[in-house]
């Protein structure tokens, strides 16, 4: 097999830009842990929303959604990524609670309100899913590289693709983190959208493409409403319990800008749900011509813009895929580690406080030990659609209401939290097993299980305001005491 150069240099060259936005920002930057962790809570809205876009476009979002519409999605493999940038909309009215809570991590708000059970619980569910999501995108990150070059195994390439997700993670924080999901989202729907009309135009056109498809295939609500609608609910209720989306809402510099980045980032979804949709249903139509092609898509974008495009195009296309699947690497690897340090380590007993330096130090290492070990996890060749699955479902299903109600209901009791989280944790597992990670009676697992969380919540909560229980604590601090986190924060500065 033949190595890709051209895409090949492209790729090189972002990896190496990405690691050297890590380095510059580590030394220029870094000053104490909030900016290590939250970027000093100082971004603007382009920042903050392609920040949040970067992160929910994934491999399953370029690829993966390429061979949806190949396969038997057709159009309305749209509705993968377009569901998601609805579900950012109502996203919107939680998004400056999150900002005002000046928290880190969703355990620290659970834990305000709740208490230490149930912020330990919750962070040990978000940090076992962490692991899961690193692992799967780092498998795919070194899939993609192994395409390019497919003489060097494939561990190896999981290797590489780990050890550079590990240094720019690792030396520049968040702040790297965002940096790096601006370039690649603009490197994502940039590349994608110069490669979609240029194969479309030299396969003779859309209206000789859509000519050859059968009209199934281009029916926009194929899948059906009650898809279209699990889809909205599931991705909704994954954003407002997902780590890495709360983290970015702590990084904006006010709650207006929070807010506000949420509406910019559905536009910027629903703008790249559009491309790959194309891609896929040029590869279905012009599969005859196109011998590369798997039976069942899954290169369909990669095949198609190589063999219909110019090299400089298929290496942003390949740019692209793996900035797609490392954008969201860094975000799960970064999360995972400040919730090991910042709720674990004092929720399970550490009682030595910890100093500005102590606490990048150890966060840092985490990520190195985390990583290792998830590129260890993607070794095995585990099915990363299994693994997302798992774990977009066991960390958002349970503390779902909990984290999200608990923002929203000044009045909730304490074992309105604590006790959601447990049923809607078992909940979830309980339908994974009966569907298998399917739909069953056309309600997804993680779906299933913040339903149920939501209505212990609320079961719970008229029971013991019936008994006149007092409320729980606030998830916000005083006016006294976020005055006093900024001033002991900017003498950190």
């Amino acid at each position: 097999m033949n190595i890709q150069v051209i895409p090949l240099i492209i790729v090189c060259a972002y990896l190496i830009g990405m690691l050297i936005v890590g380095f510059i920002v580590g030394k220029l930057k870094i000053k104490n842990s909030k900016d290590y962790m939250v970027a000093g809570r100082r971004m603007g809205l382009f920042m903050v929303a392609f920040s949040l876009s970067a992160n929910n476009i994934g491999g399953g979002c370029t690829t993966g959604l390429a061979q949806k519409a190949f396969g038997n999605w057709g159009m309305s493999a749209m509705w993968y990524v377009l569901a998601a940038s609805i579900a950012m909309i109502p996203l919107a009215y939680f998004a400056p609670k999150i900002r005002k809570t000046m928290a880190i991590t969703i355990p620290e708000v659970v834990g305000r309100r709740f208490g230490k059970l149930a912020s330990n619980f919750t962070a040990i569910l978000s940090v076992l899913s962490l692991f899961c999501l690193t692992s799967s995108q780092i498998a795919a990150s070194g899939g993609v590289i192994n395409a390019l070059i497919p003489s060097i195994p494939l561990n190896v390439c999981l290797i590489f693709a780990g050890i550079v997700i590990i240094l720019y993670t690792t030396l520049g924080g968040m702040i790297a983190d965002q940096i790096s999901d601006l370039v690649q989202f603009i490197i994502i729907i940039l590349g994608l959208a110069i490669a979609t009309p240029i194969v479309l135009n030299h396969a003779g056109g859309w209206g000789a493409i859509a000519a050859k498809l059968p009209a199934a295939k281009l029916d926009f609500t194929a899948i059906g409403w009650a898809s279209i609608i699990g889809y909205i609910f599931n991705y909704f209720c994954t954003f407002l319990a997902g780590p890495e989306m709360v983290s970015r809402f702590e990084t904006a510099k006010d709650e207006k800008t929070a807010r506000n980045a949420s509406y910019v980032s559905a536009i910027l979804m629903a703008a790249m749900s559009v491309f790959p949709t194309l891609l896929g249903l040029a590869a279905f139509a012009l599969k005859d011509s196109l011998p590369a092609l798997a039976e069942n898509g899954s290169n369909a974008m990669m095949v198609v813009t190589g063999a219909y495009a110019p090299g400089f195009i298929t290496g942003l296309i390949s740019a692209a895929i793996i900035c797609a699947t490392m954008s969201s690497a860094d975000s799960n690897l970064l999360c995972m580690s400040t919730m090991v340090i910042n709720d674990l380590y004092p929720g399970l007993g550490g009682k030595k406080k910890l100093t500005e330096r102590q606490t990048i130090f150890w966060t840092r290492l985490c990520n190195v030990v985390a990583a290792v070990v998830a590129m260890c996890i993607s070794l095995f060749g585990v099915s990363i659609v299994a693994m997302n699955t798992f774990a977009f479902g066991i960390r958002c299903a349970g503390p779902f209401a909990a984290y999200g109600l608990g923002l929203a209901v000044p009045k909730a009791t304490k074992n309105s939290g604590i006790i959601s989280i447990f049923t809607g944790t078992v909940a979830f597992i309980v339908w994974q097993i009966l569907g298998n990670g399917s739909p069953v009676w056309l309600m997804l697992p993680v779906v299933f299980g913040c339903l149920v969380s939501v209505i212990t919540f609320y079961v719970v909560n008229w029971i013991e305001w019936g008994r006149g229980v007092k409320p729980a604590p606030s998830a916000y601090l005083s006016d006294a005491e976020v005055a006093k986190r900024i001033a002991e924060e900017s003498k950190e500065m």
